[in-house]
């Protein structure tokens, strides 16, 4: 059930930061799960579904709570979904999801795991270094009528068709596949699986897993543990905890853009977009961001929240650089601070920015603004008015003519330096036959 931050009183560091810094949204028993950090190193997975070869900013979340855990002294196991990226989770979805193959499933499993080692530590010898686990490993083998007759025995229909996932898809007729109806029973078994095998006693993940991450915990009460191994004389110590799903000010969901989601992977979202979408944040957001997000002490995060209007740009620059700094490095992130300060500068030095490159000899500006990698307006007739009322620039000078055509030749060596509104600045430069 929710649990009210002001409410929340504990006494380990690790939960004391996650409710500091605003992480904490409900637990199944927060005083039992203080009590075992107190204790000493907790086992704590996350489950990730991979379904694309990048997590985004949507992610990062519950991937900052765990590097927060770990400095502390617990032990994460991230957990791929691969078994059940073929199934798909329901959860917080109005459709059914696009079914991977092996192939797809495998690509992304091995992109996301160098995604999470710019946060966690893998293999420094610690007891609590992290591990990435496919479910895969057991699930694909598991004999599927055994597994009914030994787990979902456990599962009642009414109970699992009265959880808002699939009330709301059976209420709002949209196909609730029976492959779906069994993600959670994957689920709860994934955390049994890991009870008994990592001595794993808490899940964490998004608010919008509750249920399912409920259903863990029961079940592993109820079936308990295999009798040869430790943790079955505590079968009763599983627990979860779940953190807000965040949405922005405007009350739009975290990590999306005019240019679609913004991904943890340079090579999909560069580093200065990525500074960017921190920078570009609403005002209302900016303490919030910061406490998530960045590592800077909370003294520094109020006394940078606490400025007003235009001087609150000083507390975006510092989220901007942060946040990137955490997931590109310190290099990237002082590139990316260089460039925006030439983008959004005086002077007509662009170098630092990134450089789009198009393969065309030539284009109408019309056809620029909209080209997926600028991202610049929602559609063509959207950039027409635009582009007439003077908001698109090439070289600081205002281009009111959507036809107008821009050549290789015309872009030099450096490129040309495309303005759209105030936000947006890019280098372009056009190529090929």
């Amino acid at each position: 059930m929710p649990v009210p931050s002001e409410a929340i009183k504990v006494e380990s560091s690790a939960l004391a930061v996650l409710v500091e810094r605003g992480f904490v949204e409900a637990a199944s028993d927060i005083g039992a799960i203080d009590a075992a950090m107190q204790a000493g190193m907790v086992t704590f997975y996350n489950g990730y579904d991979p379904t694309a070869p990048s997590l985004h900013v949507g992610s990062l979340l519950t991937i900052m709570a765990a590097r927060h855990l770990q400095q502390h002294g617990h032990r994460p196991l991230m957990l791929l979904g691969g078994a059940t990226a073929g199934v798909g989770d329901p959860s917080g979805r109005s459709e059914t999801r696009k079914m991977l193959d092996e192939e797809q499933i495998a690509a992304n499993l091995a992109a996301l795991k160098r995604q999470f080692s710019r946060f966690l530590h893998f293999d420094s010898g610690a007891a609590n270094d992290a591990q990435v686990i496919d479910n895969n490993t057991w699930l694909a083998p598991l004999r599927y009528i055994e597994f009914l007759r030994d787990i979902g025995r456990h599962f009642t229909v009414n109970r699992m068709i009265a959880a808002k996932t699939y009330r709301e898809r059976l209420e709002s007729e949209q196909p609730l596949s029976f492959l779906e109806f069994n993600y959670q029973l994957l689920q709860a078994y994934d955390f049994l699986h890991l009870h008994r095998e990592y001595d794993c006693t808490l899940q964490v993940g998004g608010s919008d897993q509750w249920g399912n991450m409920i259903s863990g915990v029961e079940l592993i009460r109820r079936v308990g543990a295999d009798q040869s191994h430790s943790c079955d004389e505590r079968p009763d110590t599983a627990h979860c905890l779940t953190y807000p799903l965040l949405t922005t000010a405007d009350g739009s969901k975290m990590g999306k853009t005019a240019k679609g989601a913004v991904w943890l992977d340079p090579d999909r979202f560069s580093p200065f977009d990525y500074y960017q979408y921190w920078v570009n944040c609403h005002d209302r957001d900016v303490e919030r961001l910061l406490r998530l997000f960045t590592e800077l002490p909370l003294e520094q995060v109020a006394e940078l929240a606490s400025h007003e209007g235009a001087a609150l740009k000083h507390a975006k620059a510092a989220l901007a650089f942060e946040a990137t700094k955490l997931l590109h490095g310190e290099d990237e992130a002082e590139r990316a601070r260089r460039a925006t300060q030439q983008a959004f500068g005086s002077g007509e030095d662009w170098s630092a920015l990134p450089c789009i490159e198009i393969d065309a000899p030539e284009v109408k500006l019309l056809d620029l603004v909209v080209h997926e990698s600028i991202g610049g307006f929602k559609s063509k007739r959207n950039a027409r008015e635009r582009i007439k009322s003077g908001a698109v620039r090439i070289d600081g000078e205002p281009v009111t003519d959507a036809s107008e055509v821009l050549t290789a030749e015309a872009c030099g060596d450096d490129g040309l330096r495309l303005q759209i509104g105030r936000k947006k600045r890019f280098r372009v430069k056009l190529s090929g036959a």
